[in-house]
Order: structure tokens, then C-alpha cells, then sequence
């Protein structure tokens, strides 16, 4: 009579589970171990050293912003820096939007 559908048959009771519960939470703490040293910990540290880099920019230094725009800086002051990209044209950036300061003398290469 049952020919597309199954009949449904009562089991016994469900068994318990076995096993100690901390083993169930060892999946979890292994992963956010992972997680945290391949993805936390090193933006972590690209964070620090561009803070620090942020922070030495001086007057002279030769550097290329976050929107790849190279020139020497001319002016510094507490957030922004007046930035000469060619003879008389300055561009004032925030000091945060350097991405890298080049080696001296990259920008006559160029």
C-alpha cells in the first residue's frame, strides 16, 4: 500500500552521548587558535609598523600614498603633509594615506 512512501517505524531510545564534553569544544578552540595567529595577530603587525613609519615621516623623505601617487614631502604637521609631486605643484595628504617612504634619490629615476 505504501509504495512512494515509507512507513515509519519507532526506534528505541535515542543513546546518550558519549565522550567528555571538553573533547566537543577542542574543534572550536583549535580553529579560533588558527584564526587568530594566520589572520589577528599579522594585520595586527602591519597595523603597528605603519603607525610607526606614519609617525618618522620627516621633511625630505621620498614617498608613494595609498593612491599611488609619488613626491617629496615639503611641509609636515601633526595629520597632514604638504606633498611637491612635480616643480611648484604641491598636494596636501593626510599622513596616514602614505602607504611606503622610497630610499632617497628613487624619484630622479622616475
Amino acid at each position: 500500500m505504501s509504495f512512494f512512501i515509507s512507513d515509519a517505524l519507532a526506534q528505541g531510545e535515542a543513546a546518550a552521548p558519549a565522550g567528555d564534553p571538553f573533547m566537543a569544544l577542542l574543534p572550536l578552540v583549535l580553529f579560533a587558535v588558527v584564526f587568530y595567529f594566520l589572520l589577528i595577530r599579522p594585520q595586527a603587525k602591519r597595523q603597528k609598523e605603519h603607525r610607526k613609519m606614519v609617525e618618522s615621516l620627516a621633511k625630505g623623505d621620498e614617498i608613494i600614498t595609498m593612491g599611488g601617487m609619488a613626491g617629496r614631502i615639503a611641509d609636515i604637521g601633526e595629520n597632514f603633509a604638504l606633498v611637491e609631486v612635480a616643480d611648484g605643484m604641491k598636494v596636501k595628504i593626510r599622513r596616514a594615506a602614505v602607504e611606503s617612504v622610497l630610499p632617497k634619490g628613487t624619484l630622479q629615476e622616475l
